[in-house]
């Protein structure tokens, strides 16, 4: 991937309070935690998303770091699709550039992992994504949830709110996944998955 374009950082979660401290919304969190980095604030744009730019981080002498676009979307997860869509014929992003922040029942909580294109797993929201922009070739991080205990429902695990015994592992998860986001933006999609999958 060339770092002529600048990223389009999507992290995808339903809208509104009631949603915001679940696990389906991880995707949201690290959104925001980038936008505090960034010292700025999401603002309402006309694509049915909220959006934030700057630089992200700093490079060797001081230098800020590559442009990069925030955004949710102000729709439910499972129509994703087309505000991102949207937001990226606006910016002129394709989809070499878009990144997709999500939750996974398949790993273990707190691991991430990237991955680019393939299946979506089941999960809605990336289905939507793939519907929308006719290609599932776009990366993702996949901020591990765990499986839900006992016979718990997934739908209503994922949406339950976190728990004050595991909100400071989630947030620890949240801070590492920023940290995965601004490794991409500088060092490159590969040198950023083999950094991260090799970790043990």
């Amino acid at each position: 991937m060339t770092s002529s374009q600048p990223w389009l950082i999507v992290g995808l979660g339903n809208p509104g309070a009631q949603y915001a401290d679940t696990r389906h919304n991880v995707g949201h969190m690290t959104i925001n935690a980038l936008a505090a980095r960034l010292g700025v604030a999401l603002t309402k744009h006309r694509t049915r998303t909220h959006v934030a730019q700057g630089r992200l981080g700093v490079l060797p002498g001081g230098i800020p770091g590559p442009q990069v676009t925030l955004a949710i979307t102000d729709s439910y997860m499972n129509v994703s699709g087309g505000p991102v869509s949207l937001l990226m014929k606006y910016l002129g992003t394709d989809a070499e550039h878009l990144l997709v922040i999500h939750d996974e029942l398949d790993l273990l909580a707190g691991q991430l992992r990237l991955k680019k294109g393939g299946g979506e797993g089941g999960h809605n929201g990336l289905k939507s994504i793939s519907q929308s922009l006719g290609t599932k070739d776009y990366a993702r991080l996949r901020i591990g949830i765990g499986r839900p205990p006992g016979r718990q429902d997934p739908a209503d695990y994922v949406l339950a709110r976190i728990s004050a015994k595991d909100r400071p592992d989630i947030d620890v998860t949240i801070e590492q996944a920023a940290d995965v986001v601004e490794d991409i933006v500088h060092s490159g999609w590969s040198a950023a998955q083999q950094r991260l999958h090799s970790q043990p």
